[in-house]
């Protein structure tokens, strides 16, 4: 049998001969860049790895092979941002192709653990279908969904209860867990009653070398003295409506008008944010140059001076770790959040902190690394000396294998 270059050179391949299938509903793989990771990792360490995940953006073909991960796509559903019903046709749909796709891979291909990606907390019931075929069950703890739903909704009520119900259920059928911080172990532990050896801590976090420094475009700036920038999704629970009263405040409030907003990236309240900067009359002061990929984005993140962040408080935001933060942080700018629990975990002094919810102090803390180009400087320089000591993709490799070897382990081979 031929082995790869490392095992001819004596480094083993823990998974050798392991079959991994990873589901995900919520975005298309590769975009999805913490499924992406996830499954190249495995994939190196030697397993052989199949992904379920919907089309969209540009990734849609049914099938396809990327860097050795084999990838089956479904239609994607709309976006479930009118309610419960909008949410119950949704998920329906994703998980009729889950089971239609699991049998295609299981006949093709086959798999010894499904590697379930939530939200929905329904992937489980994925995991019970093949568990008496000797199938483990990982979870892959990615939102909190109750705290989701109340974020999106302003409610609890019986779809809350429903939620925790699922979540209880999701992390009962688990063999083992990971989770993006601390603060979501704890809920496996809690919540979800999970021995804490059986649950992980694998960051969301940026390859190194996908996030070189690269000197500003002045096409993008385009002639403004500060730019600020924004990449992430554009929906109901990010914040935008906070970004654009911040901006409204710093500029017309503050006076700081040679500044330029660069929002990047896609979701379904793109229009309504950009109704309310023609609203306030911005339109001069903003750039929406859509989802941008690779060194396309690279290129625009670079020609910023200052990375925001304004998710707005409440039970989910405020236990989750933003990507976006620890992109800035790798590319050396300072950044401006709302002081968030997880936020500070994450940036410590590469960023300031505003009051929560507040956008005239989140513009007051935008103003002052205007006025502090030397600190700015300084605070982005600290971020990447944290990234790269301890919170790049590259130090959620160990934990990722280890759960793996874990359920392994679990199932006594």
């Amino acid at each position: 049998m031929i082995r790869d270059d490392r095992e001819q050179q004596g480094e083993s391949l823990r998974g050798d001969g392991r079959r991994i299938l990873i589901v995900v509903e919520n975005l298309p793989v590769p975009l999805d860049r913490r499924v992406w990771m996830e499954a190249t990792t495995l994939h190196g360490a030697g397993y052989q790895v199949s992904v379920i995940c919907p089309m969209g953006r540009g990734w849609d073909a049914a099938y396809e092979e990327i860097d050795g991960i084999h990838i089956y796509r479904f239609p994607l559903p709309s976006e479930a941002h009118e309610g419960a019903i909008a949410y119950a046709r949704e998920w329906g749909g994703a998980l009729w192709h889950m089971f239609r796709l699991a049998r295609k891979v299981r006949e093709e291909r086959g798999f010894d653990v499904i590697h379930g990606c939530n939200p929905p907390d329904l992937i489980f019931l994925l995991g019970l279908r093949y568990r008496l075929a000797g199938v483990r069950f990982l979870f892959d703890h990615h939102d909190v969904a109750p705290e989701l739903f109340e974020a999106k909704f302003g409610k609890r009520g019986l779809i809350y209860k429903i939620l925790r119900l699922w979540e209880r259920m999701t992390f009962r059928a688990a063999d083992v867990s990971i989770a993006t911080n601390e603060s979501f172990r704890q809920i496996a532990i809690t919540r979800g009653g999970m021995a804490p050896e059986d649950v992980f801590v694998v960051r969301s976090a940026p390859q190194v070398g996908k996030f070189e420094i690269q000197p500003p475009d002045p096409a993008v700036r385009k002639g403004a003295e500060t730019m600020i920038g924004y990449v992430g999704v554009i929906g109901q629970q990010e914040g935008m409506d906070l970004l654009v009263a911040a901006a409204d405040h710093l500029i017309n409030r503050l006076g700081k008008s040679d500044v330029r907003f660069v929002i990047i990236g896609f979701g379904p309240h793109v229009p309504v944010v950009q109704a309310d900067v023609a609203a306030r009359g911005l339109e001069a002061y903003f750039d929406f140059p859509g989802a941008l990929y690779g060194e396309e984005m690279l290129r625009v993140l670079c020609s910023a001076d200052i990375g925001v962040c304004p998710d707005p408080k409440n039970a989910m935001n405020d236990i989750s770790t933003m990507n976006k933060i620890m992109e800035y942080m790798l590319l050396e700018k300072p950044s401006v959040q709302f002081d968030l629990k997880e936020g500070r975990v994450s940036a410590q002094g590469a960023s300031l902190y505003a009051t929560p919810n507040v956008p005239e102090d989140f513009a007051e803390k935008i103003a002052w690394l205007m006025d502090h180009p030397d600190e700015g400087r300084d605070m982005g320089v600290a971020g990447r000396k944290r990234v790269l000591e301890g919170l790049s993709w590259e130090s959620s490799v160990a934990p990722l294998l280890a759960a793996y070897d874990r359920i392994f382990t679990k199932a006594g081979r």
